[in-house]
């Protein structure tokens, strides 16, 4: 190791040399450590202070800039981030991933074994978050002035432990050990009101004034997070929001000897951004993720209206200046409280504030599940935010009343349309308050959007058609290719040159190079180190050994019925049986990699994980199977090992029942990395074919309109069990108990759901052709020229899927929002 003697002049340069030096500073004078005593995480953090270091300065500039021309600003108010880790990102987006990896080598270290410290900030449960921080590097690579908005989570979604066979949620204590890319906002704290009472009152002047009273109050503190753009001078601003007592502890009580009851006040304020998303099966959890949701919210728009009064003193120009993005209808409480904050404390009459929210605002719809679009009891809201409730309400008689005068006579539209929904337990439809309090509804996948424009929203599409619009989902580029797949980066750039990092769509120019059999052997070899690498981290956690010449077959994502692992099981399980009726066949190698989390209080999702662990056992251990198949369940999926995943994937299965999946994004990653894709026509899936063609994706089931039809029809699954013998024998395995010896009963409630309850996601109508279409896999996997082909033009035509597409596209069609490139010096 060098001498440890720095000169700060020399902190600031990105070569090797000045790299080094700021990486030595960070450990003795932030760190108080020297080569002797320094462990993994000290160096780790020491490295990614010297990155941040690289963002600080552009990071100040570039809100010094915002202010200086006076941007229109957009504001992404989500309840979820996932994040994940943020040096390698942030090395990527820098340029400085190859001088800091050569600084860290002549020091001793490797880049890679000190990024494996980091904890992934895993601030999301699934797609609706991650498209959340996609969405935050594309802002900031395409230069827009925005800002990311949600809750610093104390515990991220839950870590996953896999205890025979089972799901055991345990805490992800993610800040364990501080977290080196925030900084602490002090002088950023918001009062955020709940409880109390609506208080109406005449002014001095004898006008009508309301105030909310008597409420219990919490701080909410700012945390802030850097979001560097890939290769330019902007660094955007993440800020996430921690709760705290409004006072430390009752001093009466403390007094009285009662120490528990002192610190109770700031115990429960704190509890509110203490955990993701608790399971709201019970009242209490209901009531504190409303109150998550409020927290975030009414911090964000007193932030946003403070920096708005920095240069406007009036409300006129506020929609000119301020776009609100709404990331699905968590924030939807978000258009009441502006309209409070507007009439109450601002002094605007109704129409005035109606008119400015409706410009500000902008909703994007994630789902078409009924279950899954939330709805708020009244007598809960009207309890916790007595004033916003009345505020509904009042935007509730306005806009019924329009619909009366637009459709006299039709009382069975107006109740359809209600804000209100009433039933004997009457509640707040959040999506309904979105739609009418937004300029702008869109979906996010073609498909997607056609069905909330003629089924789930479609009254509201009669009246406003101009609203809706789609926005397809995407990736980023930087991340989901650039950094979790370097070689083959590499191999990309040296052919095409690197444009396509900032424009995705220049990946086009790699189809000639399709046909090409000295580049189709290099990118093979690409394919198979990262198999290798996966394989490796399989045997290390699993203790399954891989064969890597088999046809890796990757399902990643959340665990529910609609996105059917289920199916994938049953195709397992019929693969089993056939080896084991006919072990001498010739059969394609395949390996079965599932993994993501099940909600806590989904039992039946949780029942699948442990059906596919079952299978695992039953299929690794049996000597007649061998490397034939193997089947494993990857616990705890997150950013970081879907990074490890995605590029060792060979078929990419997206299976889901048509009609149900918004868009999907796992399908994008995995086909950016030249997996081919197994499908449905739902979600992207439809848009990925119509890029890719047909004949480099493999699509079966019914398609939307076909299960709207056979729904209809009435769909009877005991039709497909009696006339097709593989289903039935392999649903006879699971019922009769074969991989659940010990509790031969353990996976009746899947039965009951498929056979008795209606098959509701269609698993049994799809299975035969899910098999057929695994065949055709098959037998492609086998031509090896033709499949590393097809996992070129994968690649080469999936340019559409970028997050900085996507962006663009709400820039100019929904924010209004233009760049504003940052200069430095």
């Amino acid at each position: 190791m060098i001498k440890l003697k720095v000169d700060l002049k020399d902190l600031k340069g990105s070569d090797v040399e000045s790299l080094k030096k700021s990486f030595i500073n960070h450990l003795v004078y932030s760190l108080a450590k020297d080569q002797y005593s320094a462990t993994s995480l000290d160096l780790y953090q020491a490295l990614s202070l010297t990155v941040r270091d690289m963002l600080i300065e552009r990071w100040i500039e570039t809100q010094q800039t915002y202010y200086e021309k006076d941007a229109k600003r957009v504001y992404y108010l989500s309840m979820e981030f996932l994040i994940g880790r943020s040096l390698g990102n942030a090395l990527i987006n820098l340029g400085l991933y190859e001088n800091m990896a050569a600084a860290l080598k002549d020091l001793g270290y490797d880049i890679d074994e000190l990024r494996e410290e980091e904890f992934d900030a895993g601030l999301g449960n699934g797609g609706l978050g991650r498209l959340a921080a996609c969405f935050m590097d594309s802002m900031a690579t395409l230069e827009l002035p925005a800002y990311g908005y949600g809750i610093r989570y104390q515990f991220g979604i839950f870590a996953q432990h896999i205890e025979d066979g089972f799901q055991i949620e345990k805490p992800d204590n993610w800040l364990r050990y501080g977290n080196v890319w925030e900084i602490e906002r002090p002088e950023y704290h918001y009062p955020v009101k709940f409880y109390g009472r609506v208080n109406k009152y005449r002014d001095s002047s004898n006008v009508m004034k309301t105030e909310w009273i008597d409420t219990v109050d919490i701080a909410a503190i700012a945390y802030d997070f850097p979001v560097p753009g890939y290769c330019n001078n902007t660094v955007n601003n993440m800020r996430l929001w921690s709760a705290a007592s409004s006072q430390d502890f009752n001093f009466s009580y403390f007094n009285d000897g009662d120490y528990q009851k002192a610190v109770a006040d700031k115990v429960n304020s704190e509890t509110i951004s203490k955990v993701l998303y608790p399971n709201d099966n019970a009242l209490l959890g209901k009531e504190l993720r409303l109150k998550q949701e409020y927290f975030f919210v009414s911090a964000t728009l007193q932030d946003i209206i403070r920096r708005y009064k920095k240069t406007n003193k009036k409300f006129d120009a506020f929609p000119d200046k301020v776009a609100i993005q709404l990331n699905d209808t968590h924030p939807a409480i978000g258009i009441p409280e502006l309209m409070r904050i507007l009439m109450d404390n601002e002094g605007l009459q109704w129409d005035k504030a109606w008119e400015i929210t409706e410009k500000t605002f902008g909703y994007t719809n994630h789902t078409i599940l009924p279950e899954a679009l939330e709805k708020w009891p009244v007598s809960l809201l009207g309890r916790l935010l007595p004033r916003h409730l009345s505020i509904i309400y009042d935007i509730n008689d306005r806009f019924l009343k329009m619909i009366a005068k637009k459709f006299p006579g039709e009382p069975e539209r107006i109740k359809r349309m209600s804000i209100i929904e009433e039933s004997s337990d009457k509640k707040v439809r959040m999506a309904y308050l979105s739609i009418v309090g937004s300029h702008s509804v869109n979906g996010v996948a073609a498909l997607h959007t056609e069905i909330i424009k003629t089924k789930i929203f479609k009254d509201f599409y009669d009246v406003w058609p101009e609203k809706f619009n789609n926005k397809t989902n995407g990736i980023t580029q930087r991340r989901w290719l650039k950094l979790c797949n370097p070689q083959l980066s590499d191999l990309i750039t040296k052919k095409i040159g690197g444009e396509w990092v900032k424009n995705l769509y220049d990946l086009k120019k790699l189809v000639p190079f399709a046909g090409d059999k000295i580049f189709r052997e290099k990118w093979y070899k690409i394919k198979q180190a990262n198999k290798q690498r996966l394989a490796d981290y399989i045997e290390k956690h699993n203790h399954v050994k891989l064969n890597v010449n088999s046809l890796f077959s990757c399902q990643v994502k959340r665990i529910h019925e609609y996105k059917r692992q289920l199916l994938n099981a049953l195709y397992l399980i019929t693969l089993y049986t056939r080896i084991k009726t006919n072990p001498d066949r010739e059969f394609v190698p395949r390996t079965a990699v599932i993994a993501g989390k099940a909600a806590p209080g989904y039992h039946l999702a949780k029942l699948i994980i442990k059906l596919i662990n079952a299978i695992a056992e039953v299929v690794n251990s049996d000597p007649d199977v061998g490397d034939k198949l193997k089947v494993v369940f990857v616990e705890n999926y997150s950013v970081s090992l879907a990074q490890i995943i995605i590029p060792a994937a060979d078929l990419s299965e997206q299976i889901s029942t048509a009609g149900n999946e918004a868009s999907g994004t796992g399908n994008m990653k995995f086909a950016l990395n030249g997996a081919l894709t197994i499908g449905t026509l739902d979600g992207a899936n439809i848009e990925i074919k119509e890029e890719v063609g047909h004949e480099n994706i493999f699509i079966f089931g019914l398609n939307a309109a076909e299960v709207d039809e056979l729904k209809n029809k009435g769909y009877n699954p005991w039709q497909y069990y009696n006339s097709n013998p593989e289903l039935k024998k392999t649903l006879d395995l699971i019922k009769d108990g074969f991989f659940s010896k010990n509790k031969p009963r353990l996976f009746q409630p899947i039965i009951e759901a498929l056979l008795y309850q209606g098959d509701r996601y269609l698993m049994l109508a799809d299975f035969q052709s899910y098999l057929d279409c695994q065949e055709r896999v098959n037998s492609v996997f086998l031509d090896k020229e033709k499949w590393r082909e097809m996992s070129i033009i994968n690649t080469a035509q999936i340019g559409k899927f970028s997050t900085d597409r996507t962006i663009t596209d709400y820039a100019k069609e929904i924010w209004g929002a233009k760049a504003v490139p940052i200069k430095i010096g």
